[in-house]
């Protein structure tokens, strides 16, 4: 039987409380947002000479940064809780962006680059293990797709952005728009630094910590009053027996095979690559490879793909508490797997403006798909897969598996796209996404409407595909 104040925590009402404390939460996935698009806006105006290497590691640099991050954070998460790393790593990121701007050569930047990956990568290993910790059952698929929405929206404000400073300071634009662009970042990241201090500690980690006085008070902030001692007492001595059990134990296993899969394959499906080179990408196509004109067109043309995933996320938060995490990603990688047929297809086939609509609407419907049914989904079960004891050590090697195959995809892809063109890049990438629909098909459990409590339980039991026997004894 679940305790009663689990029970009290997984049933309370999202209120405005918890999805202000999820924007504070999900800052990183902003930062990393952002920093996908402010690079790959900045990309032809840095007047650095990069060689084809070079230039993608200035691109996924960040990534790699991003895999160590992660998989530092995780134990030091798990030993001195959620809150302080958070914290921390707003303000490396802050530092991160500033150094990018300020830049005097190539290799300041690139080492620049993965100091921010730093702190996205052990944000992104932090934030949904935290949100798990204090969400009510019935809403935490919502409030953990917020990570994917914040991201999408940060694309989005960063493609407009540095539209706007282009449009504005054209004289400066292979001189300083640059620096102003990637400098820009760190405002969002200094405003997260700043409100963070203010967010309550994780309170399933309080209770593993056994911090009772401290978790009385995040209860309060979360509206939830009416608890008392000996309800505190037997809970924290549960979740430290609980906490006894091994690290790697059979469930535990399962669960990170299934998510470290679906983490790896969002990522080499191809999502990030009209993000980080979509302006580069679609610059030629109208025209100019290298004039400023081409360059605004190829930002205008990507902020279209990412100003629609922003809207569909939206959509996605609605619905993944209602449909369901097996459906909603059954629908997402049938999908994209269509679209990046169609827009394979058409780079190799069509030209002129024929084939700049046709990969416009292939990036959209590619997108429209990850954005409703894979992107949030993977940030959501990285949260909700596992026991407190672990969350933490588990959701940083799932970032790692993230941000590798992240780091992978985009260093390969310039040498990738010139040895074989775009369009047969898609057509692989189409593949893999068919790959992932057909694999996920039977690996994929339904969790909706379960605690992370009995999530851990289910993955133990019966492998993590049914779920029925722990439904009745609830």
């Amino acid at each position: 039987m679940e305790d009663e104040l689990l029970k009290k925590m997984d049933s309370n009402s999202a209120n405005k409380i918890y999805w202000s404390l999820t924007l504070l939460a999900t800052v990183g996935g902003f930062l990393f947002g952002y920093d996908t698009a402010d690079i790959g806006t900045a990309l032809d105006l840095i007047p650095y000479h990069l060689s084809a290497f070079a230039l993608g590691y200035l691109v996924a640099g960040a990534s790699l940064g991003a895999a160590i991050g992660a998989i530092v954070a995780g134990p030091l998460t798990d030993k001195y809780g959620r809150k302080s790393i958070l914290i921390v790593d707003a303000l490396i990121y802050a530092i991160g962006a500033v150094v990018s701007a300020l830049t005097v050569n190539a290799d300041v930047l690139l080492v620049a680059r993965t100091f921010i990956g730093l702190a996205v990568g052990a944000d992104s290993a932090i934030a949904t293990a935290y949100i798990a910790e204090y969400a009510p059952k019935d809403k935490r698929g919502s409030l953990e797709m917020l990570q994917e929405w914040m991201i999408t929206f940060a694309q989005t404000i960063s493609y407009i952005i540095g539209f706007a400073v282009l449009f504005s300071l054209p004289s400066l634009a292979f001189n300083d728009d640059w620096r102003i662009i990637l400098g820009l970042a760190a405002i969002p990241a200094i405003i997260g630094l700043i409100y963070r201090t203010k967010m309550p500690e994780s309170p399933r980690w309080l209770m593993l910590k056994g911090k009772t006085e401290k978790l009385k008070s995040t209860l309060a902030f979360l509206g939830i009053r009416d608890v008392n001692d000996d309800e505190i007492k037997r809970i924290t001595e549960e979740v430290k027996r609980d906490s006894k059990r091994p690290e790697f134990s059979p469930g535990i296993k399962r669960a990170l095979l299934v998510a470290g899969l679906w983490m790896m394959f969002q990522q080499i499906t191809g999502i990030n690559i009209p993000f980080y080179y979509g302006p580069k990408i679609f610059a030629p196509l109208f025209g100019s490879g290298s004039g400023l004109s081409g360059i605004t067109d190829g930002i205008l043309a990507t902020l279209v793909i990412s100003a629609t995933q922003t809207l569909i996320v939206l959509a996605a938060l609605k619905y993944v508490d209602k449909i369901g995490r097996r459906g909603l990603g059954k629908i997402g990688y049938f999908g994209m797997a269509l679209f990046m047929v169609i827009g394979g297809l058409s780079f190799i086939y069509l030209s002129g403006f024929s084939k700049i609509v046709s990969l416009i609407v292939a990036f959209i419907g590619f997108m429209i798909f990850f954005g409703l049914g894979v992107g949030g989904i993977g940030w959501t079960i990285q949260g909700e897969y596992f026991p407190t004891h672990v969350r933490g050590t588990m959701a940083s090697i799932l970032a790692f598996i993230n941000w590798m195959s992240n780091f992978a995809l985009i260093e390969i892809f310039p040498a990738w796209d010139k040895a074989v063109g775009l369009g047969y890049v898609m057509l692989t990438f189409a593949a893999l996404s068919f790959i992932a629909w057909a694999l996920f098909m039977f690996m994929l459990p339904e969790t909706k409407g379960l605690s992370v409590e009995e999530i851990a339980q289910m993955f133990e039991k019966v492998g993590g595909r049914e779920k029925e026997d722990i439904q009745e004894s609830k």
